[in-house]
């Protein structure tokens, strides 16, 4: 939280001291011409911009919250590329004009005054809203980029506080900043910062289907660096630079960078034809001193302070209340109106029944955006309830086990496109409500369904390779059983590995080998005697003796189990149950058990090869992969792309701990490299992560 929280420290701090240096001219030279009494109507143009720009703020947060995701990116890309315009404006705006401000900001505050009320309102409320917009715009974006709201919230909240003290400060005389160093410093900063906005403003705009190249990275190091690692998250948070960048973003951030900050750099360096006793900026509002003797001044301020006459002077007076609380009141309202016109609000929940007879009924044609729908049993069974593409049965929504007279809400992101109920009753058949087409919004992605009978043919392919992979693993353990009663201890833990990493290549059917799996691959841990206890066997226990100098004849017992408990696996494993829903999430559970158990040492019984294993166990999720990829590729193309490159980048940097027949212990890893191979690997589980749901057997097929 707190690394997103800089950048809008940093605009929060520089665009509050640009906007209360403008006021703080203001009422200084309000004082020092004896118009006090005028002061309200500088107050009144800076809560106007105030509440424009809270309402600009409102308005982008609520339009975003009515797209789809896809259009969230195209959005949040867009005004990316705007805030790093309006701030590169800024920066140098500031560079050229800051030495002239307050004498630009006097001509025009004797022009309103000899004018009218209306104009010093004016001209305060255009000299801070600019301020205003540019920070609300920017704020958002890096809440955007961050993810979340509440870090950047806080560091613009203490940058705006800071700047408001440093400019009371500064009007008091009670401080002194060469305010040209001061911007230009930060506006060097921001030019930084803003070439991180831009960046992955490009990202936003690629994966919003705006601009090619989503998958053509130019940077990719999260091989060797952990993404989740505290370094890597400051570096992003503060100059939004990732471990995985496309060219496209390399190349605006390059660009950008280079061009503005050489400019920017050449006007700092370059002579100001200014004479040197001309006043800084940082003096400016030091006029404001108070006047001799106080009671005086608010004597004369008494005085002043009549009330101001309506248009034409005649009449009753206004109340003073009614200019402020309409320029405020007014930016709220039509933010307001905006909002309720492009509908950013999610609509009021709809209750839609769920039954054999009566599926959908209440469903009306939603607006587009995100919708809640409390869905109503009202049949006697419970039911499974879906909102679909009747033309492609495709889901956007979904509730499982919808009990009898109970109520649950269905949340789901509404586009362009036909949708209807599909209610699926315990039991009974499907029963699919009218259709209804939505014209407005974006395009919605949505989860082909899949059936039972679409996992028939991946799970009698993995069958088929679990079956021939146990017909070796059984002529491998009669091997290392003949090694270990020969006496040949070195050729058994050469034939130790070789079987072990065939037996964790199967890491899919660990579920479907029952009992056998605890003999085979089981552990110490638990066991009331650890390592001597009589219940410990198996490949493990067989490793423990072999690494610890243990004798053949007392090994011979443990391999001769190991091979005669491979071989009853071996016979009984084509009769037993395989839960075909247990192939999508074996895809992501196997590297999960790598992670918790390989990649911390915590299964190594001496022989240094956990990593071996884990690799055994990639090669594994490869094999679960191949025979799922038709079914994935159908439901995500890119996916498979992306977990292919994953396990690429997880498979080079186990191989590189590999010479000849040693393999590097996890514990002797040096701390880079340990780091990169955890990176990888969790980096490789997220991607996974959604399979399980992409492939889960839904009732709506």
């Amino acid at each position: 939280m707190w690394d997103d929280a800089f950048p809008s420290f940093l605009i929060g701090l520089r665009e509050g001291l640009e906007a209360g240096l403008v006021v703080s001219i203001l009422v200084a030279t309000l004082v020092r011409s004896d118009q006090k009494s005028r002061l309200p109507q500088v107050w009144t143009g800076v809560l106007a911009a105030i509440g424009l720009s809270l309402s600009f703020g409102a308005v982008l947060t609520f339009t975003a919250h009515s797209l789809s995701a896809t259009a969230q990116e195209a959005f949040g890309g867009t005004l990316s590329v705007i805030a790093v315009a309006f701030v590169t404006a800024m920066v140098f705006w500031m560079r050229r004009n800051a030495r002239n401000l307050a004498g630009e900001l006097k001509d025009k505050v004797g022009a309103a005054l000899a004018v009218g009320s209306g104009m010093l309102v004016a001209t305060s409320f255009l000299a801070v809203g600019r301020e205003g917009l540019e920070t609300a715009l920017f704020i958002w974006t890096t809440a955007q980029t961050a993810g979340e709201s509440t870090g950047p919230l806080i560091g613009a909240a203490v940058g705006l506080v800071l700047a408001t003290v440093l400019c009371w400060a500064l009007y008091r005389r009670v401080l002194k900043i060469n305010l040209t160093r001061f911007f230009t410093w930060t506006g060097a900063g921001l030019i930084v910062i803003a070439a991180g906005v831009l960046g992955y403003g490009m990202r936003d705009l690629q994966e919003g289907g705006v601009l090619p190249g989503i998958h053509a990275f130019a940077v990719d190091i999260s091989s060797s660096i952990d993404a989740n690692s505290w370094y890597a998250t400051l570096v992003q948070g503060v100059f939004n630079l990732t471990t995985q960048m496309t060219w496209l973003q390399v190349v605006a951030y390059v660009v950008y960078l280079a061009v503005v900050m050489t400019l920017f750099l050449r006007g700092v360096r370059a002579p100001k034809p200014v004479p040197a006793a001309e006043p800084t900026p940082a003096a400016e509002p030091a006029p404001a001193a108070e006047p001799a003797p106080e009671g005086a001044a608010q004597a004369k301020e008494a005085e002043q302070a009549e009330p101001v006459p309506t248009g034409g002077g005649v009449g009753r007076p206004r109340p003073r209340w009614v200019v402020p609380v309409a320029v405020v009141a007014v930016p709220a309202v039509v933010a307001g109106a905006v909002i309720a016109a492009g509908n950013g609000k999610p609509a009021a929940a709809a209750t839609v029944t769920v039954s054999p007879t009566a599926c959908g009924k209440g469903f009306t044609t939603p607006q587009p955006g995100q919708q809640t729908f409390q869905m109503h049993n009202t049949g006697k069974d419970t039911s499974e309830v879906y909102l679909i593409d009747p033309g492609s049965n495709a889901v956007f929504g979904e509730v499982e086990g919808l009990a009898p007279g109970t109520t649950r809400a269905l949340t789901a992101t509404i586009g362009k496109g036909t949708y209807a109920w599909r209610c699926v009753p315990t039991g009974g058949k499907a029963v699919t409500s009218a259709s209804v087409t939505v014209t407005g919004g974006g395009t919605v992605k949505a989860v082909l369904p899949l059936a039972a009978a679409d996992l028939d043919a991946p799970l009698a392919a993995y069958k088929a390779y679990v079956n021939a992979g146990l017909t070796t693993l059984v002529t491998e353990t009669d091997r290392l059983q003949a090694d270990v009663k020969g006496g040949n201890l070195a050729a058994a833990r050469a034939d130790w590995l070789t079987a072990h990493l065939q037996y964790a290549s199967l890491g899919a059917a660990y579920g479907t080998f029952s009992e056998f799996d605890a003999k085979i691959n089981g552990r110490a841990d638990g066991l009331p005697d650890g390592v001597n206890d009589p219940d410990f066997t198996g490949f493990h226990r067989l490793e423990y003796g072999l690494w610890h100098g243990e004798s053949a004849k007392s090994l011979t017992s443990v391999a001769v189990q190991l091979s005669a408990d491979v071989a009853g696996l071996r016979k009984a494993f084509p009769s037993q149950d395989f839960d075909p829903t247990d192939l999508p999430l074996r895809t992501h559970e196997i590297l999960e058990n790598t992670l918790q158990f390989e990649l911390t040492g915590d299964t190594d019984e001496g022989s240094g090869t956990n990593l071996a294993t884990a690799q055994a166990n990639l090669a594994g999720t490869r094999e679960l992969l191949s025979v799922l990829r038709p079914l994935i590729t159908e439901r995500s193309p890119a996916l498979i792309g992306t977990v292919d490159a994953d396990i690429a980048r997880l498979s080079a940097l186990l191989d590189a701990q590999h010479k000849g027949a040693a393999w590097t212990p996890v514990e002797q890893l040096d701390p880079t490299a340990r780091a990169a191979v955890n990176g990888a690997t969790g980096q490789l589980l997220e991607d996974l992560a959604p399979i399980p749901d992409l492939l889960e057997i839904r009732k709506s097929a």
